[in-house]
């Protein structure tokens, strides 16, 4: 195909489709080959080149036949490069962001929790010793109350009535620190 003419941009202007194929096929090879040269990939290149024609497409009409249409392909190409750039570093910044909230939240998190734990086993440490074995033995052991009846050879009822005590306590402590 000879070089896109006046009368060529003409057609195209007009909504050629035909025309516009033959302006699409003479420029495919030089425009992907300078889009990749900016973009350094292929497949990214390619899309570029396709956006910047449909663009060229729905604008068809601002087009000036009797200026130098190579210039103003490659400059909207270039132009187009360097908004995608724009948008990939906008994007990337956007990610770390995120990432950096998510990963300071979840240091918070972890600190919080650290602390909540710290705060309930000084809680748990600072109820009596039969109080504090009995709830260790049913919570932490995972006993029934016949069990640790058995074990700390006392009645069943005395350990719900302690276990009930101690988590009372703790659900106190725990509210008025926490509120």
């Amino acid at each position: 195909m000879n070089q896109p003419n006046e009368r060529m941009l003409r057609n195209v202007i007009r909504g050629d489709q035909k025309a516009f194929a033959e302006l699409y096929s003479y420029y495919r090879t030089p425009a992907l080959k300078f889009c990749v040269s900016l973009l350094k990939d292929e497949e990214e290149a390619e899309n570029v080149l396709h956006e910047v024609f449909i663009r060229i497409w729905d604008r068809r009409a601002h087009i000036n036949p009797e200026l130098n249409f190579n210039s103003y392909l490659f400059t909207c190409l270039r132009n187009f490069a360097f908004d995608y750039f724009k948008r990939l570093e906008k994007n990337n910044q956007l990610r770390q962001t995120y990432l950096d909230r998510m990963t300071s939240a979840q240091f918070e998190e972890a600190d919080d929790s650290e602390e909540r734990i710290k705060f309930v086993n000084e809680m748990v440490n600072s109820l009596s010793e039969k109080r504090k074995k009995i709830l260790i033995l049913n919570v932490y052991e995972g006993k029934s109350y016949q069990e640790i009846a058995e074990l700390m050879k006392i009645s069943k009822n005395t350990v719900k009535n302690q276990l009930v005590k101690a988590k009372q306590i703790l659900r106190e402590q725990l509210t008025f620190v926490y509120t």
